[in-house]
């Protein structure tokens, strides 16, 4: 279950990779439109949060509920930008960003007691509801430096594709 969640993060942030074109063209503008696709509910974000939730288990109400919740993550997430440097055709912008902190709850392999029958077995439907549930009364946020890549390309700043931490580190699921 752990891997599947961070799976559909991973493949939520690919979709980020391509927002923040039409901005001015320095490498710091491309990283803002791409961390304010997020935080306005960019449409090509969330279709793809749409397309990723149709493939899994969850039924139509934990559908939406993780949706709401996601959507929530987004709007919330906060960062500054710390450093541009530039190099001939690349670049890295350092940028701090304060999350919510699902790792703990996906982290967790404890089943609670009301959700076993007899013989201690459970339900899937069951664990993810009280999953989604721990992950909706989140409060708790950590900030992480990440350093966004970017290549220029037909003279447009393009961000590299994102290491699979700084990913998970985006979407407040960075486990390590």
């Amino acid at each position: 279950m752990k891997k599947w969640i961070v799976g559909l993060f991973c493949m939520i942030a690919l979709a980020g990779c391509s927002m923040g074109t039409d901005m001015t063209n320095t490498p710091t503008k491309q990283v803002e439109a791409y961390m304010d696709g997020y935080k306005q509910l960019d449409s090509s974000v969330l279709d793809d949060l749409d397309t990723l939730l149709k493939d899994t288990e969850y039924t139509v109400e934990q559908k939406t509920r993780y949706k709401e919740l996601m959507k929530n993550h987004y709007k919330n997430i906060k960062y500054e930008i710390k450093d541009e440097k530039i190099n001939g055709d690349k670049a890295t912008v350092e940028t701090e960003v304060e999350v919510k902190d699902y790792s703990k709850v996906l982290s967790s392999d404890v089943v609670p007691d009301e959700l076993k029958d007899e013989e201690g077995n459970y339900s899937e439907e069951a664990y993810y509801d009280y999953q989604l549930e721990q992950m909706e009364k989140v409060d708790e946020t950590v900030k992480y430096t990440i350093t966004f890549y970017l290549t220029k390309k037909d003279d447009k700043w393009v961000i590299d594709d994102l290491s699979e931490s700084t990913k998970q580190k985006i979407h407040g699921i960075y486990l390590y």
